[in-house]
């Protein structure tokens, strides 16, 4: 007696009408994922701008605040980044994208990724300890303190990785497009 399996025909295509919201449902998470981080880059200077402004006589308290924002910027980004990449990695699966046409926005997300883990697990700490080592607050430290000097070089450094997380956000966008038309 034959199993049941062999009777059934794998080959038939599922319901075009569910297929098509299927593709569209899961386009609509790549492009979710991308706009709560390229927004969050984007809105994160505008919102530590007004709380240095808002506190400019509390400059230690204004820091740790935008230290605050920007621990949960990266953990939404990590989260957003690792959601955009399973989703590029499985559409070439699911007849969604060519193979070829996702890997550009792969290689970006990855990157994308990579400075995000580098700021957070190696910038921020590195400025934490050099903040306590000038004795908590980085602006009672005279300018040639080596801490402060650390400090500010580490806290430009930071600025930098930001502004490329954006950059190659928004060039994630473009090879998402591209891949649409692909």
């Amino acid at each position: 007696m034959a199993s049941r399996a062999a009777f059934i025909d794998y080959s038939m295509p599922c319901d075009p009408l569910y297929s098509s919201m299927m593709k569209t449902l899961l386009r609509t998470l790549l492009y979710l994922a991308l706009i709560v981080w390229l927004g969050a880059e984007i809105f994160f200077p505008v919102v530590a701008a007004i709380t240095f402004m808002s506190l400019s006589g509390d400059t230690h308290t204004a820091g740790t605040i935008v230290g605050q924002l920007l621990r949960i910027l990266h953990g939404m980004g990590l989260v957003s980044g690792m959601v955009a990449l399973a989703l590029l990695a499985l559409f070439p699966a699911w007849g969604i994208y060519k193979p070829r046409s996702v890997l550009a926005p792969m290689a970006l997300v990855v990157l994308m990724i990579g400075c995000t883990v580098y700021s957070q697990f190696a910038i921020i700490p590195a400025m934490e300890r050099d903040r306590i080592a000038a004795g908590g607050s980085i602006d009672a430290a005279d300018t040639s303190n080596p801490n402060r000097v650390d400090f500010n070089k580490l806290h430009n450094r930071s600025e930098h990785v930001e502004e490329a997380i954006l950059f190659l956000g928004l060039a994630t966008v473009v090879f998402v497009a591209r891949a649409e038309s692909a």
